[in-house]
């Protein structure tokens, strides 16, 4: 079963995270398909600009546990999510989480609906939010990363725009995704893919001077004896050892 579609409408070309029963996690095989969907609308003169959406109630509950991407090939996604030269607008509609959120900051534009809810989750399950903040970090207001790095508490849209996570949230998700695409659909493409470079520039710098670090310190936590008890509390639905 194909996890991701892809359909185009007027030079929008949109990519659905299409694994609902998994939560849209970040297997392996979803991450190869997204970066190969990128690449081919990349080099595609039909296509001004990315809608990335999801189906079922989550965009995506981060990282697969029982599949997971290499980290490098997950790094390697959400640098050419920035590098795109064609602007990718995130439609939220539901739930995102941990590694989930380093889709949306390597995103251009992300508009939620007010009924979507986020939260770096990564501490309860003992590991670090450390690759997203590649893509996060640069974007996001320093206190209030501090705060649901450490905290792993659900947050709603309203906060996620006020933090900087996301670009708005909506009561009218489709109306204000129709009327970002109409604004791509009027802009010249070398237009955009020149304004992209200069708002990413920031984020760019954070994946050179951080990328090598950042993926040696999730895998250390990965294979962390903590983060064993964490992955298995978490599949037993259970507390973790460290809980009181």
């Amino acid at each position: 079963m194909r996890h991701l579609t892809s359909t185009n409408d007027r030079g929008i070309t949109t990519l659905t995270l299409n694994n609902p029963e998994n939560r849209n996690a970040l297997s392996a095989d979803l991450v190869a398909d997204l970066a190969g969907a990128l690449r081919r609308a990349s080099v595609d003169q039909d296509v001004r600009a990315i809608v990335l959406t999801h189906e079922g109630p989550t965009f995506s509950a981060g990282a697969d546990l029982k599949s997971p991407a290499n980290p490098y090939a997950f790094v390697d996604l959400l640098r050419a999510l920035v590098e795109l030269p064609k602007p990718v607008l995130a439609r939220v509609d539901g739930s995102t989480r941990a590694g989930g959120l380093g889709l949306l900051g390597a995103c251009d534009l992300v508009l939620a609906s007010t009924a979507s809810t986020f939260a770096f989750t990564e501490v309860r399950i003992g590991v670090a939010p450390a690759i997203i903040s590649l893509t996060l970090l640069p974007r996001m207001d320093a206190r209030a990363a501090s705060r649901y790095y450490l905290t792993g508490e659900r947050f709603d849209a309203a906060e996620a725009a006020r933090i900087g996570l996301i670009t708005e949230a909506t009561d009218d998700l489709e109306a204000a995704v129709a009327a970002a695409c109409e604004a791509f659909r009027k802009a010249a493409p070398q237009g955009l893919a020149e304004a992209k470079r200069l708002v990413n520039a920031r984020v760019l710098e954070a994946f050179e001077r951080d990328a090598e670090d950042l993926v040696q310190k999730s895998a250390s936590l990965f294979a962390s004896a903590p983060a064993r008890e964490g992955m298995t509390a978490f599949f037993e639905r259970r507390d973790a050892a460290w809980v009181l």
